[in-house]
């Protein structure tokens, strides 16, 4: 077995990334962790792009050209939240514990800190993604509160953590 990492590249989701991005949110194993519902056709992710808005950014990890993660920052539109962001985050079940999800919130972190001027980067995460989760603590996300019976999955009710990270709480510490 080699001991050179796999080559992981960043990119702003573009048109080339929507079969990638279709096919990522449509596996099982994906979907279930995310707010996604299985079996979105490709028009789905098609109209998320055509949305130009320079309050949203959207990010694809590759490799060797195959989508294998997406995250998502939005800054919130309203007024008295614009120095808020909400992200959400998937990553591909065989590219899972290998440093993309870091990759990936880190630099959308380093958007929302130094060009969006985002104070409050907010989340919500099932409340057993305990992977996901300890993540979220390794960048300064804390949990705010518990959202019970949040979202069916499964055909159960499941709780979700509302999570968030404070830019002056990070600066003090």
């Amino acid at each position: 077995m080699s001991d050179i990492a796999p080559v992981i590249t960043l990119e702003r989701f573009n048109e080339h990334h929507i079969e990638g991005i279709t096919a990522l949110y449509n596996d099982p194993a994906v979907a279930r962790q995310v707010l996604q519902t299985p079996f979105q056709s490709t028009e789905v992710w098609r109209k998320r792009l055509a949305s130009d808005n320079e309050r949203v950014v959207q990010l694809v990890a590759l490799h060797q050209g195959q989508v294998i993660g997406n995250i998502g920052l939005e800054q919130s539109s309203r007024v008295r939240r614009s120095h808020c962001g909400n992200i959400g985050m998937g990553v591909a079940v065989a590219w899972q514990g290998q440093g993309v999800g870091t990759k990936l919130l880190a630099a959308v972190l380093d958007i929302a800190d130094n060009w969006m001027n985002l104070q409050r980067v907010e989340l919500s995460v099932y409340a057993d993604n305990e992977a996901a989760i300890a993540l979220y603590r390794k960048f300064g996300f804390e949990d705010e509160g518990l959202f019970r019976d949040y979202a069916v999955r499964d055909g159960v009710l499941v709780n979700a953590l509302s999570m968030a990270r404070l830019r002056r709480t990070l600066k003090a510490s």
